[in-house]
């Protein structure tokens, strides 16, 4: 049996739900990286949108578990979640999403989401994280693997620059802050406000790791992605941490950040807006 290029009917994405407008203002990083996966393959979905208190009780009515857990052991319940009707399959986590479309649909879209590259960039992280990364071990996909998970550490040691601006639903605005204010064990949420001095001493950490990252970007000059001209979820995964830069760094930070390095996360932003419709 020839394999689809396209599904015949319409998935269903679950992404968190930001205040009004929504496709403004959403900002949740692993749902983003499925959203460029799921648009760079030109795939026909709808999206559900989910206030973040819902999020474990959805999870829990669609039966699918939740993917990681907390240093203490308790289940960390996120989103986003692909639901394909065609073939009965629900998919939890954003680094499965994309090798499942990949898989099952790998004629679709703009072409393959994981081309062979060596994907050079460490972050050592030993400090305690707010929420947990993602890992997979022992496919195929290792090379990317590794890489989400290092991309992933690196911007997530940088949060602080970002999270007190994270525009949540206003109707659950303050159930979401106090589920930030109880994970991270501090007493409020002017405690997330980072400024003066300690703020510029992250900046400057940031600025000197997307340096490290940007050497990526340097090895082939043709485009703006790793690859050059060709796209891969490699990029996207950077992208996806982009779009919640946009969104919730103060404006005047992101257009300082764009342009740090020659420009090169100002224009791997710009050049996956062609996949970051929001349906």
């Amino acid at each position: 049996m020839a394999t689809p290029s396209k599904p015949s009917e319409d998935m269903v994405f679950y992404d968190i739900a930001m205040r009004p407008p929504i496709a403004s203002t959403c900002c949740a990083v692993n749902p983003w990286k499925s959203r460029l996966a799921l648009n760079f393959k030109n795939i026909a979905y709808s999206t559900t949108w989910v206030p973040l208190p819902d999020i474990a009780q959805v999870r829990s009515d669609l039966g699918v578990d939740a993917c990681r857990n907390f240093g203490d052991g308790t289940k960390f319940y996120t989103l986003p979640i692909l639901v394909d009707r065609n073939t009965n399959t629900k998919i939890g986590d954003s680094f499965d999403i994309a090798v499942y479309l990949q898989t099952e649909y790998p004629n679709s879209g703009s072409g393959n989401l994981f081309p062979p590259q060596k994907l050079d960039f460490v972050y050592n992280l030993d400090d305690a994280l707010l929420v947990p990364l993602s890992e997979r071990k022992g496919d195929e996909h290792d090379e990317y693997s590794r890489f989400n998970t290092n991309v992933d550490a690196a911007f997530t040691a940088h949060l602080s620059l970002m999270a007190y601006n994270l525009p949540f639903e206003p109707a659950t605005a303050e159930a979401s802050r106090a589920e930030f204010i109880r994970r991270a064990g501090v007493k409020s949420w002017d405690d997330f406000e980072v400024k003066g001095e300690k703020r510029e001493k992250i900046k400057e950490s940031f600025h000197l790791m997307l340096g490290d990252l940007s050497k990526l970007f340097l090895k082939d000059t043709t485009g703006p992605f790793i690859l050059g001209e060709q796209a891969s979820y490699a990029d996207l995964i950077v992208g996806g941490w982009l779009r919640m830069m946009r969104v919730t760094l103060p404006e005047d930070e992101w257009e300082e950040a764009r342009g740090w390095h020659g420009g090169i996360f100002g224009r791997l932003h710009d050049s996956l807006e062609k996949y970051a419709e929001v349906k």
